[in-house]
């Protein structure tokens, strides 16, 4: 299996080297040359399958002949033996057809932790084999540092920078980055919004000197391997609900895209998904260009939903490449139109084949809020506010086919947003035990300003990849 650049000016690679190379140094995003399919047989062997059985069917089809099959599957084992929910992804039934599928059973009670588990693990192995050392850089709207952190912390072969907007994210989310007591990990609060940091980390990424220097690594779902393992839980979600024998819906809370796209990646393997419902919160940027065909990036509006505060949603060129018959010409075109003034038009064509897929809807705060509230009076169940926008958006759609299953992605524990509950519904979600005494953690952060320099010298100072690169290694 070969990995491409969206932009086509980056040279193919291995699984390996795709995954850690991150990004492409034309700015691109790797994708498979080819999407394999799963055939039907395969698909209906799912139904009551562990998760680690449909793992290993589902993500070995992108991976390097030199990872042994049994090797492959240790490393699955272990990742999601870290899941509290033996289903490690359960589906939990909230109205008629409705559904949540819980992704929030890792250690950092997030979804990313799917995928970031088993990211570590491939990592560590391919980092060893190699005899290299790495230096993570990652950009977070509020989970991916903390499950990033918690997956990578104490490994000897990489160090961790990971930035975060500077007072936009949870309490907990900012404590479960800046509570680990790691040699090798380090948070930065940015002072700047969540783009500013991408922007900041894909600048470092193209930037061919520094990135040999530290031996850059991304682990952001613009990293192939973090979209491959999150692809699983559409197929075990499917399963449950009668997959592949009926289809099924599926709407995602979305910020960088790579969640939903996972879903559209198990559309063309073979499952069979009815509809892909993207659903935002007031940074409605993804919705906008669904609805009108043009991608314009606006403000960046904080709101009880932090981690969809997002205006750049990375994953969407990755779906444009497709959209766009895969000619890396026409994308460089559009990311260049977005570079110089903050908006491109999506072709018509391109447009057509994506609306065949997704569709898109908005939850203000004054409806994600009063989900949450609807959740909790009719289920007991409580809802984190990314989750209860997905679920406002769902039943808007379950309403129009009512006779498809409807899968909301619940993307984190309540617990995780305090605030935001408590004021929607009078009570909170408890933290589970090993996270209790979060709030009496020592905290271990560094506020740098939004300026690359900055960030760059901060982590050339600490970087031991560094140190590696001067002494030949």
């Amino acid at each position: 299996m070969a990995y491409i650049s969206t932009r086509g000016e980056a040279p193919a690679l291995s699984f390996t080297e795709a995954l850690l190379a991150g990004l492409a140094p034309d700015g691109g995003l790797y994708v498979p040359e080819t999407m394999p399919s799963l055939s039907r047989k395969t698909l209906l062997g799912f139904a009551g399958a562990p998760y680690v059985d449909v793992a290993q069917a589902v993500i070995s089809p992108f991976l390097d002949d030199t990872l042994p099959a049994g090797d492959f599957r240790k490393m699955l084992a272990s990742a999601y033996a870290t899941f509290r929910h033996k289903a490690v992804t359960p589906l939990a039934q909230i109205d008629d057809n409705l559904f949540v599928l819980e992704l929030f059973h890792g250690p950092t009670l997030a979804f990313k932790d799917v995928a970031m588990q088993l990211l570590g693990r491939l990592m560590d192995r391919a980092l060893k084999a190699h005899g290299q050392r790495a230096t993570i850089v990652g950009a977070t709207s509020g989970d991916t540092g903390a499950a990033a952190i918690e997956a990578f912390r104490g490994l000897e072969q990489v160090d961790v920078f990971i930035l975060y907007p500077h007072g936009r994210v949870s309490d907990v989310q900012r404590r479960q980055m800046t509570t680990v007591d790691a040699d090798n990990i380090h948070a930065i609060a940015l002072e700047g919004t969540f783009d500013d940091a991408q922007a900041m980390l894909k600048s470092f990424f193209r930037d061919k000197s520094l990135r040999e220097k530290l031996g850059l690594s991304g682990v952001n779902s613009i990293n192939f391997a973090r979209v491959a393992a999150q692809t699983v839980y559409y197929f075990t979600a499917a399963a449950v609900l009668g997959g592949p024998l009926r289809p099924v819906s599926f709407t995602v809370p979305t910020g960088n895209f790579g969640d939903i796209l996972a879903g559209y990646m198990a559309r063309q393997m073979g499952l069979p998904v009815e509809r892909l419902i993207v659903a935002t919160n007031s940074n409605d940027i993804l919705a906008r260009a669904l609805d009108t065909g043009r991608y314009e990036v606006r403000g960046v509006h904080a709101t009880q939903s932090p981690s969809m505060d997002i205006q750049v949603s990375s994953n969407f060129e990755r779906l444009l490449f497709d959209a766009l018959d895969r000619d890396p010409q026409a994308i460089r075109g559009l990311m260049a139109r977005l570079d110089q003034s903050g908006a491109f038009d999506i072709p018509a064509g391109a447009m057509q084949k994506i609306r065949e897929n997704f569709s898109a809807g908005a939850a203000s705060e004054a409806e994600t809020s009063a989900e949450i509230a609807r959740t909790w009076r009719e289920t007991e169940t409580l809802l984190d506010p990314h989750t209860a926008v997905a679920v406002h958006v769902a039943r808007k759609n379950l309403a129009k086919n009512p006779h498809v299953p409807m899968v909301a992605l619940g993307t984190a524990h309540p617990a995780k947003f305090p605030d935001a509950v408590r004021a929607a519904t009078g009570v909170s979600a408890p933290l589970p035990a090993h996270l209790a005494d979060l709030f009496e953690r020592a905290e271990r952060f560094d506020v740098l300003p939004n300026d690359a320099k900055a960030v760059e010298a901060f982590i050339s100072a600490r970087a031991r990849a560094v140190t590696l690169a001067a002494n030949g290694g």
